[in-house]
């Protein structure tokens, strides 16, 4: 999302399973950096057990972030190294990075709905309920 008359804009944090349907959603300023709303979009989830494994792009690259998801909740991250460091993970774990393009469709998806794509919503409880039932919207096509 871009910018808007009340700030830089919106950023949509978004999990999506194999189909592309969306496993987890919630929205943020679009000032923070990604890695740091991995837990509030895991607990955003819609369903009652977390994935396995969660594949990003070279900004969720790190350590501690590795770590934190292991312990807390049980998750695998693959994301392809940063140019900065050395090889952290395993080359046939980075095979599934090929599939990330399943969460681009998704929020390819989301670009239908015309109160997503240009923000309507004063508040931000409300523009996270017009996400949500984009979602389930999508949701209801798999049924």
């Amino acid at each position: 999302m871009g910018k808007t008359k009340r700030g830089k804009g919106t950023k949509i944090m978004a999990n999506a399973a194999g189909n592309s349907v969306p496993v987890a959603v919630t929205i943020d300023s679009a000032s923070p950096h990604e890695s740091k709303l991995v837990d509030e979009t895991l607990s955003g989830s819609f369903l009652d057990e977390l994935v396995a494994r969660l594949i990003g792009d070279k900004a969720y690259d790190s350590d501690p972030l590795d770590r934190y998801l292991a312990e807390e909740y049980g998750i695998e991250m693959i994301a392809p190294n940063r140019e900065n460091r050395s090889q952290t993970q395993d080359g046939r774990l980075l095979s599934r990075y090929k599939k990330r393009w399943v969460v681009e469709r998704l929020f390819a998806w989301l670009k239908w709905f015309r109160r997503l794509v240009r923000r309507y919503e004063f508040h931000a409880q409300h523009f996270l309920g017009m996400v949500r039932l984009g979602c389930m919207k999508i949701m209801l096509r798999f049924l």
